[in-house]
């Protein structure tokens, strides 16, 4: 295709192209609002992380326009030429970037997220009601994993799929053995290895050890620490699986995608349950945005911004243990610190209620003996935010005081108002001292600088 030399127009459009301040004053004021609430906090959510304003111009470009269901050269959409340059660009930077070998993996783009991502191994390896094997969601593991309480089937891969468990020991670590024995029981099609919250790094030598012994197929979703993968900070797991999935953004700075790594054996088959099976077209704008941040990731200083990621985690998890504070296996290998408020007799959902009331973001998890998602008694704290926006160790210091003094308010509103969450909330908006804190987690937090456009 050949870029005209000069855009021209003749006839006006039946709607006048305004901005959006003009177009939609409400939203605009809506997104302003979020874009100061970003600046102005601290964000800590381990899940999170805000992409670069080259990613974002690429996501919000004329590749939303674009239609083109199929794969590169095998579209069922006209004029896909230049996205199918595009989507192919992706897919070797994709594969340059995690150093899976090209003799031995192939690598999809196409996935909407992690998710999606995760189903299409299932639906590709699995028939339906398969047997797969996870970790846990107590214990670190993901929803998509094959989680379901004792009376539901909370999450729809338990219910296409059996699924069975795997947790961790006392000490917070992975139960490689008891895993073993699940396996030999239960007998497990798939295992999947890989977490949403677990503070360590994986053996995919003993995880394939334990495939092995039953037959099954490996998949590691490396969602959480891709951006670590990629930049050589953690174990590697493609010498052992058969399957790698990842979203796109969290460590790995990019937009909302997803990611499956294949060999090359099961790639026309993840193809196939990708598309047509689970899902229509693709997204191009982020698929445009993936192959702009794998671009980003191959840079030298992404892996000392990686770098960095961790030293943030293992400087925030001290800070935090000097101050008494129990954290799941006492520290971190990765970008995540898991904090256990079980010995304050604090409930995470509290302790996310004063961070939003305090200029700090964060998440509620369930940690090893809660019973419930909605009160456990873990929080979820992680460092690609704050690495991103300039945050070094000493920093994370400022952090962990910030946390310290938020927790021991809390305990303080607490006894006064009992266990209620609605007369907890209220103690907390009248409370003085959370003023303060939000007061000074704001002025701290506007110090440094936020990537991206500005709005």
């Amino acid at each position: 295709f050949r870029v005209p030399s000069a855009a021209f127009s003749t006839f006006p459009m039946p709607m006048e192209d305004l901005d959006l301040k003009n177009r939609d004053p409400v939203f605009y004021e809506l997104l302003r609002a979020e874009n100061a609430r970003q600046e102005a906090c601290i964000t800590l959510t381990a899940s999170e992380n805000f992409i670069s304003k080259a990613v974002m111009q690429v996501v919000g470009s004329p590749l939303s326009n674009k239609y083109s269901e199929g794969y590169p050269g095998q579209r069922y959409y006209g004029g896909c030429m230049i996205i199918d340059k595009m989507e192919i660009l992706c897919q070797q930077r994709a594969m340059e970037a995690y150093g899976a070998d090209p003799d031995k993996w192939r690598v999809n783009v196409q996935p909407l997220s992690g998710v999606p991502a995760n189903l299409g191994v299932y639906t590709a390896m699995l028939k339906p009601g398969g047997k797969l094997m996870g970790l846990d969601l107590t214990s670190g593991g993901h929803l998509s994993h094959g989680f379901q309480s004792p009376s539901k089937k909370v999450s729809v891969t338990s219910l296409f799929w059996e699924s069975r468990s795997y947790g961790i020991t006392k000490d917070g670590y992975i139960d490689y053995d008891g895993a073993y024995e699940i396996a030999q029981e239960y007998k497990p099609e798939l295992i999947i290895c890989g977490y949403s919250a677990y503070p360590r790094d994986l053996d995919y030598k003993r995880f394939r050890e334990i495939a092995d012994s039953v037959g099954a197929y490996l998949h590691a979703d490396c969602s959480h620490f891709s951006g670590l993968l990629v930049s050589g900070l953690v174990n590697s797991p493609f010498e052992y699986v058969d399957f790698v999935t990842s979203t796109t953004n969290k460590t790995l700075r990019g937009p909302r995608g997803g990611l499956i790594f294949s060999r090359k054996e099961y790639s026309k088959t993840i193809d196939d349950a990708v598309f047509p099976k689970l899902q229509g077209g693709q997204h191009n704008q982020n698929i445009g945005g993936t192959a702009v941040a794998l671009h980003e990731a191959l840079q030298p200083e992404f892996k000392e911004y990686s770098k960095q990621i961790i030293k943030n985690a293992r400087r925030l998890a001290d800070a935090l243990m000097k101050k008494g504070h129990k954290l799941v296996t006492n520290g971190t290998d990765n970008h995540i610190v898991l904090w256990n408020l079980r010995p304050h007799k604090l409930t995470g959902s509290k302790f996310e209620a004063v961070a939003n009331a305090t200029n700090i973001t964060l998440n509620k998890n369930t940690i090893a003996g809660d019973k419930s998602a909605l009160t456990p008694y873990g929080i979820r704290l992680g460092t690609p935010c704050c690495t991103t926006r300039g945050y070094k160790e000493e920093h994370m210091d400022e952090v962990a005081e910030f946390l310290d003094r938020m927790l021991k308010e809390s305990l303080k509103i607490q006894k006064q108002t009992g266990k209620k969450l609605v007369a907890f909330k209220k103690g907390v908006d009248e409370s003085e001292e959370m003023q303060k804190i939000a007061s000074d987690v704001a002025e701290f937090a506007k110090q440094f600088d936020h990537p991206g456009l500005k709005v």
